[in-house]
């Protein structure tokens, strides 16, 4: 009896993710899992099949594919089976990493008789509406206080169980930014291909740049369906020999580490992971106000610009080519902001407190 009452307390975890956070938030569930391991919490990650965590992962966690068919109609027998490897591996407590999984989540939960947290990453416009347990939903996560404010204003049933925990990352001790005064400047964009109006007035600006006599190299990394618009559009401002497009590539942190400069060139409705490693390896950030836009403080951690405005991209680009000191400034305060406030540490020990909670409680 005693052993079953071990066996009841001991914390194990089951992570349901998406594609879109496998992919995204790479970097979090890798810090997240080792964390775990560490502490000797056992974890399973339920993903779906096209995913490939191997190389993230490093064996820190079991892995479930869900769905196992991807066929119509078999969404009753997908989730039995999910349940079915969910019950071999035992676990106390689910954790959903994506809204877009809520349903799914709040379905196991009550098959399973187990609570579970939320992690909610993108503000309402994104999501629009969708269903919370109110008996088993212990905490909603939020990595930032615009969506704090949104779920709250959605869900105000639930406001008492949201809490901010900063993702965390780990922040270089020298800044990237301009730190070899000879080579050719460069600047990182990394955002979605879907909509190539997102990048217009940004690559109009680049243009001007260049025939004003500016010398530098930009890389836009990303996929969507507007690529082939994008790359007709750089031929038309004649950019392509000063402007590449690539596909996310690994390890994207030294991709980011590579540029000296970081356009964030549209608001987003999502916590933008890029965003916040750009900074975290030092390069100054050129963004725009809205969305989800915590880490952007004007002139403090990042320069800010009317992303519909092609004259204030303008001066936001100058500023930062122009004044080298004054774009080492703005890197510098923000990988001090990030070693103050988004430490993995901190995030490993804010997450782990809330499942121990989480637990205790059902």
């Amino acid at each position: 009896m005693a052993s079953e009452r071990t066996k009841k307390k001991s914390l194990r975890v089951a992570l349901i993710g998406s594609e879109h956070t496998v992919c995204e938030y790479s970097t979090f569930l890798k810090h997240l899992l080792v964390g775990l391991a560490d502490e000797s919490v056992p974890a399973a990650l339920i993903c779906p099949s096209g995913c490939n965590p191997d190389s993230l992962f490093a064996g820190a966690a079991e892995v479930i594919s869900h769905p196992v068919l991807d066929l119509p109609l078999t969404e009753h027998l997908n989730n039995n089976l999910l349940v079915e490897q969910l019950g071999k591996f035992e676990p106390a407590l689910l954790h959903c990493l994506c809204e877009s999984r809520a349903p799914l989540v709040r379905k196991l939960a009550r098959r399973m008789n187990l609570p579970y947290v939320l992690t909610v990453n993108s503000l309402r416009g994104r999501w629009g509406q969708f269903s919370i347990s109110y008996k088993r939903c212990a905490k909603i996560i939020v990595p930032a206080k615009t969506i704090a404010d949104s779920v709250a204003k959605a869900q105000p049933g639930f406001a008492d169980r949201i809490e901010q925990i900063n993702i965390g990352t780990f922040v270089s001790q020298t800044g990237g930014c301009f730190s070899m005064p000879s080579q050719l400047a460069t600047m990182v964009m990394a955002h979605s291909l879907d909509n190539a109006d997102h990048f217009e007035n940004v690559l109009n600006v680049l243009r001007h740049l260049q025939i004003d006599g500016y010398e530098f190299m930009t890389v836009v990394a990303g996929s969507g369906r507007a690529e082939r618009q994008i790359w007709k559009l750089l031929a038309a401002l004649d950019l392509l020999q000063i402007v590449t497009m690539v596909p996310r590539l690994k390890p994207w942190r030294s991709v980011l580490a590579a540029g000296d400069i970081f356009i964030r060139p549209q608001p987003s409705l999502v916590f933008d992971p890029s965003l916040m490693e750009a900074m975290s390896v030092g390069a100054a950030v050129a963004g725009c106000r809205g969305g989800v836009d915590d880490l952007i403080m004007e002139d403090r951690t990042a320069v800010v610009f009317d992303p519909n405005d092609e004259l204030s991209i303008l001066r936001s680009l100058r500023r930062l080519l122009d004044r080298r000191e004054f774009a080492r400034r703005i890197a510098k305060n923000a990988r001090q902001y990030l070693a103050e406030n988004h430490t993995v540490s901190n995030m490993i020990s804010a997450i782990l407190r809330i499942y121990r909670q989480a637990c205790s409680l059902h």
